[in-house]
């Protein structure tokens, strides 16, 4: 319930910054957009939230969560347009703690299931792109089959070969 204030600082020149926050699930969700002009733009082309304040105060942009909630947890960034290339900044996490007093679920076969992670790949600072999102069986047996299947190819041909 209490204000959560977070701010940008962009070190080139931009033309306003965005705010995005990626939640638990790894769903970007847009908040703001605040012109360099100090016009903010919230979700929806609305010019307030019940739930941001948004500003711009010299080079700072800064967003704040009016009465920090469950549904507002999540990694923010700020999103800045220079030169038409958008620039991440790394993120800043907010979360309350974690419960650790439920069970973890469970599938039909009493094997317990794991989420597969999603990331937001910011190896560069300068550049960013979300991984795609497929369930952790997928990502595990394609490239497994996939491996597979060219072992058996490169084992034919050279049974092949070796009979000649």
């Amino acid at each position: 319930g209490q204000q959560l204030a977070l701010e940008c600082l962009p070190t080139k020149e931009d033309s306003g910054v965005s705010w995005i926050r990626r939640d638990r699930l790894g769903t970007l969700h847009f908040i703001v957009f605040i012109s360099h002009m100090s016009k903010a733009t919230f979700e929806g082309s609305q010019k307030t939230s019940p739930r941001f304040e948004a500003r711009k105060a010299g080079n700072s942009y800064r967003l704040v969560v009016k009465a920090f909630q469950p549904q507002d947890e999540g990694n923010y960034f700020c999103l800045i347009n220079s030169n038409q290339v958008l620039h991440f900044s790394p993120g800043l996490p907010a979360f309350f703690p974690v419960s650790t007093t439920t069970a973890p679920p469970t599938t039909q076969h009493g094997t317990t299931e794991k989420p597969c992670p999603k990331s937001l790949d910011t190896g560069s600072p300068d550049t960013s792109r979300e991984e795609l999102s497929f369930s952790c069986d997928i990502l595990i047996w394609v490239p497994l089959a996939g491996a597979c299947l060219l072992f058996t190819i490169a084992l034919t041909v050279t049974i092949a070969l070796c009979q000649r």
